[in-house]
């Protein structure tokens, strides 16, 4: 992936199957957000191949939108509207019917039922990560791609994140977690792909990343 002469992201070679969750690790600058939004169909690629749910985001960046959920880095929320009207407007561009519930239980599990019609300008950062977690999931999608879902999330919004990630997965979807903190990715996770300066450097299950061996063997791959 290309920004004219800067090549940001190079040679990353990434399936993630349906029922299992990827864990997309790195330090800051890595490469791992320009890789979601290519996904996500925000940023065309530059060159090589990018499929999701079978469909090329290249030819046909609408039709990958359509089968994912998708929790950009920073934004995508709109200051002036509520959690429920950003949930509304999401309901009715996926065609979505009786959706009012289940936006009800969602906004619940994240601890936002009491704002629910407070714009959302005026919330802090963690809690506008927790509805960008509940956008990406709230239509049920096929492709779930969370970017930094838990930075500066609470411990309840980090609990109720990996409760989507979970659920997601039991329903048969593919989930790519992307984040600089391995040891709650690693929880949820079953596989992992570590990049350093726009590349892969290293594809592993997520096991292999736990505990104190697993922070050594981080580190050594950041080094």
């Amino acid at each position: 992936m290309r920004f004219g002469t800067v090549e940001a992201v190079r040679g990353i070679d990434l399936s993630v199957l349906a029922g299992r969750a990827t864990a997309l690790l790195g330090r800051n600058g890595a490469g791992k957000s320009t890789t979601m939004r290519v996904l996500a169909g925000v940023i065309p690629p530059t060159e090589g191949s990018v499929l999701v749910n079978g469909i090329d985001v290249r030819h046909d960046p609408v039709g990958a939108k359509r089968v994912t959920g998708y929790c950009p880095d920073v934004g995508g929320l709109v200051p002036r509207a509520t959690p429920w009207e950003h949930l509304q407007l999401a309901a009715r561009l996926r065609r979505l019917d009786d959706w009012k519930e289940r936006a009800r239980d969602a906004l619940d599990q994240f601890e936002l039922g009491g704002v629910a019609h407070r714009v959302t300008g005026g919330f802090s950062h963690g809690m506008g990560r927790r509805l960008s977690v509940v956008l990406a999931a709230f239509h049920r999608p096929d492709v779930l791609l969370l970017d930094e879902p838990f930075d500066g999330v609470d411990p309840l919004g980090v609990d109720a994140t990996q409760q989507v990630i979970a659920d997601a997965r039991t329903r048969g979807a593919a989930v790519l977690v992307s984040t600089h903190l391995r040891d709650l990715a690693v929880e949820v996770c079953q596989d992992a792909l570590v990049l350093r300066g726009g590349a892969a450097v290293a594809g592993m299950p997520a096991v292999a990343l736990v505990g104190d061996a697993g922070a050594d063997t981080y580190r050594a791959l950041l080094d």
